[in-house]
């Protein structure tokens, strides 16, 4: 069987598409094409059926894709060994995670283990929580870190925070007088929120819908340092977890306050490849995490 022409397949599948296959393999659509018939010549069999623009796996194309998927993960396997390898003496961590555990709380447990082991090079990346499953499915690190659990069957996930949510309010705003409010203060309130999908706004929309209460939105944002300004501003409200605003507290350009339903909180997950290659310097930033959490 010629790989190439395997690999071409595999992504077609993966991505849905010869474009997007095309893409991922930095060749052009026609080549991706090309590589599909001659396997599907090869075997006499139709490994796609086409709806439209659509491309479905057919039966046979099923099981070959998930001979693809099992052969590409142990190449990928075999080169993160072969790297730790190469690396062993300085180290590399790959980190994916999404903005509020990468920016926030990730820095207190990468930093220590960066200035006691100078030898060890720590690369982050912050991505959506969808990309950082995928680029941990894919073996395209080494660790993620994601605000909400998905499941998947080639990862291994592990709660490390559950974060309590607060309302967050300009210096001037009534709230900001208060120690803690209600649910149903908040209804009618000019609230600023993340976008829809994040892991913030899912939880604060369950919350809203528990307590029937319908907030007026002016802005839709997607980082917490926009929405942290726009309050400055005294746009609206928001809601954010404590940590993220402990440095506007204490320079008293934001307040915060607690609501009397502690149930407004999200948790934060640890994710790795189940067949992942736990080398020497990742299983100390995997020690580090767990003492962390348990803290």
């Amino acid at each position: 069987m010629n790989l190439n022409q395997l690999k071409v397949f595999y992504y077609a599948a993966k991505h849905g598409g010869l474009s997007r296959a095309a893409e991922a393999l930095f060749i052009t659509q026609p080549a991706v094409t090309k590589g599909i018939q001659r396997l599907q010549e090869q075997y006499n069999l139709r490994l796609f059926n086409r709806f439209g623009k659509k491309m479905v796996l057919t039966d046979a194309g099923e099981v070959l894709f998930d001979f693809a998927e099992k052969i590409f993960q142990i190449e990928g396997q075999a080169e993160e060994i072969i790297r730790d390898l190469q690396q062993r003496k300085k180290g590399h961590i790959r980190i994916d995670a999404t903005e509020t555990f990468g920016a926030y709380y990730l820095p207190a447990i990468v930093n220590p283990l960066s200035k006691s082991n100078p030898h060890i090079r720590i690369s982050v990346n912050i991505l959506p929580n969808d990309f950082v499953v995928e680029q941990t499915a894919s073996l395209n690190n080494d660790l993620g870190f994601i605000s909400y659990p998905q499941e998947h069957k080639n990862l291994i996930i592990r709660e490390v925070l559950e974060d309590k949510l607060v309302v967050i309010a300009h210096p001037d705003h009534a709230f900001s007088r208060k120690n803690s409010l209600t649910p149903a203060e908040l209804d009618g309130q000019f609230i600023i929120m993340h976008e829809e999908k994040s892991a913030t706004r899912i939880t604060t929309e369950v919350f809203f819908k528990k307590h029937g209460v319908s907030p007026l939105i002016p802005m839709e944002l997607s980082s917490n340092e926009a929405i942290k300004r726009a309050v400055e501003q005294d746009i609206g409200l928001g809601i954010m977890s404590r940590n993220v605003v402990s440095e506007e507290i204490r320079k008293g350009t934001l307040k915060a306050i607690q609501l009397s339903d502690p149930s407004m909180k999200r948790k934060f997950h640890m994710i790795h490849h189940k067949d992942k290659y736990i080398s020497e310097s990742l299983q100390q930033l995997i020690d580090r995490v767990y003492q962390w959490s348990s803290n």
